[in-house]
C-alpha cells in the first residue's frame, strides 16, 4: 500500500492524523492556507474566506488557527511588532522580513526542525524557536539602486 505524500493528503486526512476534530472552521482555514501557500494574518484569512462566500466569525478563525498551530498543521510566524502571520505547516524554517515593503520570505533552517540549536546547547525543552532576519529584499534593493542611478544621471 502506497502512503500518500503529505501534499497529496486532504485537509480532512491531515486533521484526522493530527487527532483533531474535523470542524468547518478548521477545514476551511487549513484548506485556504494550503491553497494559497503564502503568509497570512488572521484578518487576511477572515477577509479571504468572506470573499469566497464562506465567512466565519473571527473568534472561530482564531480558535481554528490555535488548534492547527498546536498540532503543527499550521506555522505561526512573528513578523514584527504586533504582526503575526500564518502559513501551512511543513518543513521548519525561518523568515526574512523586508523593512521597506514588508515582504515575508522563507529562509531554510539548517536543521529543518525546531529548535535550531545543537542538542548539547539546548538549555531545556524548547517549544518554539524563530529567527527573524530583517533587512531589505532584492526587489527593494534593485528599486533603490535604480532610483540612485536616475538621480546621478540628472545631476
Amino acid at each position: 500500500m502506497n502512503a500518500l505524500r503529505e501534499e497529496e493528503k486532504s485537509p480532512g486526512q491531515r486533521l484526522q492524523e493530527a487527532h483533531l476534530k474535523m470542524t468547518r472552521p478548521r477545514l476551511l482555514v487549513l484548506s485556504l492556507l494550503h491553497e494559497l501557500k503564502e503568509h497570512y494574518s488572521a484578518d487576511e484569512i477572515v477577509n479571504e474566506l468572506r470573499a469566497r462566500q464562506t465567512p466565519l466569525p473571527r473568534a472561530s478563525i482564531y480558535n481554528a488557527l490555535d488548534a492547527l498551530v498546536s498540532r503543527g498543521l499550521v506555522l505561526r510566524a512573528d513578523a514584527g511588532p504586533g504582526r503575526v502571520l500564518y502559513e501551512k505547516g511543513g518543513t521548519w524554517h525561518h523568515h526574512f522580513v523586508c523593512m521597506s515593503c514588508g515582504a515575508v520570505i522563507d529562509v531554510p533552517c539548517l536543521k529543518g526542525e525546531k529548535p535550531c540549536l545543537l542538542p548539547e546547547r539546548v538549555p531545556g525543552r524548547v517549544e518554539e524557536a524563530q529567527i527573524i532576519f530583517r533587512g531589505y529584499c532584492q526587489t527593494c534593493l534593485s528599486k533603490a539602486e535604480e532610483n540612485s542611478q536616475g538621480e546621478k544621471s540628472t545631476q
